[in-house]
């Protein structure tokens, strides 16, 4: 199947935001608005986890709209660790709410600009935060509106299908890692690069101000999940920031909300974004079955 690109831009609460189509030849009736990772820092749209993923899924019969959120600033101390491995983009500082206001604004116009499609909202690792939190954006601006008023135009009334999370940062601070996790860890020394204080310190540089870090809307792990729709959570075999995306998964079904978590085994965090991995092609194909489910349609 082949795919056909279309760059836009789209009107935002901070200026004009950057987004990319991914149309499929044989489209079904299945939409993604996708959130490319970087710990808020890096990352675009021509990243593989933004473009090679978009193409990957559209190939699948999935329209994609990546978006090129504006970004948090660059610590020095992260310019040559989590962010190394990110395409070079000029520095930005644009931290915590600008990405999540405009993951929202773009969601809903991606259902403005193609109302017959069934969107879902999703990203990886921050994308997946962003993603999160815009979720919960929509399902509270929804609940402020007049259920007897509310119409396809309301902005409030605009909800995602469902909502794909793949090894996201769904909490402000690392929750406590499981004896499982912990021997993975001893296991394999290389992933410190996510030990509970090295998050902290990149939650703290994307909102800039320690009370924010307790902001539903910036760190959903924690707060009320109830009424958000059916999610799935995808998480990196060697990753301890799969200690959140465990946790979020479980205070998701504790809320009452229709939730699958997967580990793709072998995996690393950022998987996603290589490729060649046999562990992200596994991935894809998870995420295609799963956003190609006649289990996704309205009841």
């Amino acid at each position: 199947m082949s795919v056909v690109t279309e760059d836009h831009v789209v009107p935002g609460p901070h200026g004009a935001v950057p987004v990319r189509f991914h149309r499929p030849s044989e489209p079904t009736d299945a939409a993604l608005v996708w959130a490319h990772g970087g710990a808020w820092v890096g990352g675009d749209l021509e990243m593989p986890e933004s473009d090679w993923v978009a193409r990957q899924l559209a190939c699948r019969g999935v329209t994609v709209l990546t978006v090129d959120y504006r970004l948090a600033p660059l610590p020095d101390w992260m310019a040559n660790g989590l962010a190394s491995n990110l395409a070079p983009r000029p520095a930005q500082n644009h931290p915590y709410p600008v990405a999540s206001q405009e993951l929202t604004a773009v969601f809903r116009w991606a259902t403005r600009a193609e109302p017959g499609l069934r969107w879902t909202l999703g990203g990886a690792s921050a994308g997946g935060n962003l993603a999160a939190g815009a979720a919960l954006r929509l399902r509270d601006e929804g609940d402020q509106a007049d259920p007897g008023e509310a119409d396809p135009g309301d902005e409030g009334a605009v909800q995602p299908v469902s909502l794909l999370l793949v090894y996201p940062v769904a909490h402000a601070e690392l929750p406590p890692l499981t004896p499982e996790l912990e021997d993975r860890a001893r296991q394999h020394p290389e992933l410190d690069e996510f030990r509970p204080e090295a998050v902290t310190a990149m939650n703290l540089n994307y909102v800039r101000d320690a009370e924010r870090l307790a902001d539903a809307y910036a760190f959903p792990g924690g707060h009320d999940l109830s009424a958000l729709p059916p999610t799935f959570v995808l998480t990196s075999d060697l990753d301890l920031l799969r200690a959140s995306g465990q946790a979020f998964g479980a205070e998701l079904a504790a809320a009452g909300v229709d939730v699958l978590v997967v580990r793709e085994n072998g995996a690393r965090h950022g998987h996603l974004n290589v490729p060649d991995d046999p562990a992200a092609a596994r991935s894809i194909e998870r995420i295609a079955n799963w956003l190609l489910s006649p289990l996704h349609r309205p009841r």
